[in-house]
Formats: structure tokens, C-alpha cells, sequence
């Protein structure tokens, strides 16, 4: 990394560490950095997801199903049967509002290396920051890194990859929008707006970190990858889980 952009990066950073600082919330909101920079996004309650401190996936998954009914899509029997197919996660954080996501795996072929993905997210919720990366399976035989790309179908997102230029100042509703769990340990400070205008957004390079954000009316992402191995799923964030 040049010297600049390693500058811009850290100076990001700091910005984003001042910004969590200043954000105040109770615990039946939402972790919201300058609400009244979101340009009319409305997240849901934050602690109507929790019962007794416990992440209640089933309401969480009712929610996904209210989205995909405002965006007239088909709500199929299959996903609202309870044996995980369909699921719903706050990333074991406790900010389902701001940092968690739905989603429903089609197919995930490691021999024949294909994987298809859809992605639900709520107004102004962010998936976890990640990247994939080689591994081994159990035979010794090497497993390339997922290499993936998104179609969204459905309202916007906003895309961070650590690959671009340092713009985050330059999307402040976005900036705004950024949950206090992923704040501190942010790594991707590129920004790119995605619509649902057909276009193919590709992952910038292999093993890169990334993530994606709802926008005010939340998304509905199609992904096109090669095949996932969990086991080569990395997270910025200390003790993520499903």
C-alpha cells in the first residue's frame, strides 16, 4: 500500500473512532451513529429482537419476510419452515438493528465450485466485515478462496471494499449508518452506492476485506460465487458468529 493512501486509511480510522464516541443509545435502539444524517432511514427496534438478552430469530426472520412482501417478492413455504434453510443472524453481538442480516444458501457445489447466495438486509443494517481465504480440506487438497459477486435486486446498498480510494467522507449517510460494534475494527474505507439497475458488482480482489450496508428502504442482494468453505471465513470483528 502506498504511503498516501496508508494515511488516508489511518485517518479514516481516527475519524471513525471519534465518531463512535460521540454516538449515545439505550438498549432498545439501535447503535446508530448521526441518525438525523440518514436521509430518512428508519431502522427497527433493536430490542424488540431479544427476549431475556437471547436473539430471537424467529422474529427477526418475520421481519425478512415483511421485506420481501413490501418488494413484492414471493415469500416461499421452504424459507418459513424452521430447520435453518432460511436464517436470520445478529452476528452473536446483540445490534441485530445495525449489524446482522438474512439469508438463504441455494446451492454450494465444492465439486463442481459453484454457490448461490440471497442476501436480506433491513434498513440501514450491515452484514459483518469479512473476507474469504484459502484453505485445506480434509484430504490435503487445497480450497481456493470464495470469489464472489452481487446483484442487487432490490432497493440499494452501499458497498466497502478495502480496494479504492478512501471516501467514506464522501457518502455521510452511509458514514452515519455504520454500527459502534464495527466501527473500531473497520479495515474497508472504499465506498460504492449499488442499485437495483442490473448491474454485476464483483469482489475487487481475491481474500479482500468487505461488507455491504442497507440502505433507508433495506436489500435484496443476489450473490454469484464460487464455492464456500466456512472454514476460510475471516471477520474483522472479534467473536462474530452465526
Amino acid at each position: 500500500m502506498k504511503k498516501g493512501v496508508f494515511t488516508n486509511v489511518l485517518a479514516a480510522g481516527v475519524g471513525l473512532m471519534v465518531l463512535a464516541a460521540g454516538c449515545k443509545t439505550t438498549e432498545a435502539q439501535s447503535s446508530c451513529c448521526g441518525c438525523a444524517a440518514q436521509k430518512g432511514c428508519k431502522r427497527v427496534n433493536n430490542g424488540d429482537y431479544y427476549k431475556d438478552g437471547k436473539f430471537d430469530s424467529a422474529k427477526a426472520k418475520q421481519a425478512y419476510f415483511g421485506l420481501m412482501e413490501k418488494f413484492n417478492v414471493p415469500v416461499y413455504a421452504a424459507l418459513k419452515k424452521d430447520d435453518g434453510f432460511f436464517w436470520a443472524v445478529d452476528f452473536a453481538k446483540g445490534d441485530f438493528a445495525s449489524f446482522g442480516m438474512g439469508g438463504v444458501i441455494w446451492v454450494n457445489e465444492k465439486a463442481e465450485g459453484y454457490f448461490g447466495h440471497d442476501i436480506y438486509l433491513l434498513p440501514c443494517q450491515s452484514i459483518a466485515e469479512h473476507r474469504h481465504v484459502a484453505t485445506t480440506d480434509k484430504d490435503g487438497k487445497a480450497v481456493r478462496c470464495k470469489i464472489e459477486s452481487w446483484q442487487v435486486r432490490h432497493g440499494y446498498v452501499y458497498g466497502f471494499s478495502e480496494i479504492g480510494e478512501p471516501n467514506l467522507d464522501k457518502y455521510p449517510e452511509a458514514k452515519a449508518m455504520l454500527s459502534k460494534v464495527q466501527i473500531p475494527h473497520l479495515k474497508s474505507v472504499h465506498v460504492e452506492r449499488w442499485e437495483a439497475d442490473g448491474t454485476i458488482n464483483k469482489l475487487a480482489a481475491p481474500e479482500t476485506w468487505h461488507f455491504m450496508m442497507g440502505g433507508k428502504d433495506g436489500a435484496i442482494v443476489t450473490e454469484y460465487a464460487t464455492y464456500h468453505d466456512g472454514a476460510g471465513l475471516r471477520f474483522s470483528v472479534p467473536g462474530v458468529g452465526f
